[in-house]
C-alpha cells in the first residue's frame, strides 16, 4: 500500500520539475491577441487606392523613404543614428483594402525598428622570407561593417495613431478637392 502513495508524489514532483524547465522558454506567439480593436489598423471612408494614397503622403511627410508601392500595398523606411556607432531604422508596410462596401476601406500598418551596430574586424598580414620562414605581423587595417544586433515589431498603439491621424490628415484633403466644383 505505501508503494502507490510514494508513487503519486515522485509522479507531481517530476511533472512540476519537467513543466518548470519548459517555461524557461519564452513562447511569444502568446502575445498575439488577435482582437477586434487592433493598433495595427482603421478603417477610412474612401477607395483602397485613396487610402493607400493617403498613407503613402503621411509616410513621405515624415521623410521615409518609399522602396516599393503599389495600388494597395507600400513599403517605406527611415533611418535614424542616434550615436556614432549606432543605427536604427523603421521599416513601414502597409496594405489597403476594401471593406466590400465600396465607401471605406482599411488600412493594415506594421512597422519594425531594426538596430545597427558596428562590428570590427582586425586583420593582420603574413610575410614569408625563406630563411626566417613565415611571420605574422598585424597591421592598424580593420573592415568595419554595420550588422544589425535588434529587430521588433513596434506595438505602441500611440505610434500608430500619429501614423493614422497624419493618413486621416491627407485623406480629408484628398475627399475635399474631389467635392469641390471645378473650377472654370
Amino acid at each position: 500500500m505505501s508503494r502507490p502513495c510514494l508513487s503519486v508524489p515522485l509522479t507531481l514532483i517530476v511533472a512540476f520539475g519537467l513543466s518548470a524547465c519548459a517555461s524557461g522558454k519564452t513562447a511569444f506567439y502568446h502575445q498575439e491577441e488577435f482582437s477586434d480593436t487592433s493598433a495595427f489598423s482603421r478603417s477610412f471612408p474612401g477607395s483602397e487606392k485613396a487610402v493607400c494614397e493617403a498613407a503613402r503622403r503621411a509616410l513621405l511627410g515624415q521623410g521615409y523613404v518609399i522602396s516599393r508601392s503599389t495600388d494597395n500595398t507600400m513599403d517605406g523606411n527611415k533611418s535614424f543614428q542616434p550615436a556614432s556607432d549606432k543605427h536604427m531604422e523603421i521599416a513601414f508596410h502597409v496594405v489597403c483594402a476594401s471593406n466590400g462596401n465600396g465607401k471605406s476601406s482599411t488600412m493594415f500598418a506594421s512597422a519594425t525598428q531594426d538596430g545597427y551596430g558596428i562590428k570590427k574586424s582586425n586583420s593582420s598580414a603574413s610575410l614569408g622570407v625563406s630563411v626566417l620562414g613565415s611571420v605574422s605581423m598585424p597591421f592598424a587595417a580593420s573592415d568595419d561593417s554595420m550588422v544589425r544586433v535588434s529587430s521588433e515589431t513596434i506595438r505602441s498603439p500611440d505610434f500608430y495613431d500619429r501614423f493614422f491621424g497624419a493618413a486621416e490628415r491627407y485623406l480629408l484633403v484628398d475627399v475635399d478637392d474631389e467635392a469641390a466644383p471645378a473650377k472654370k
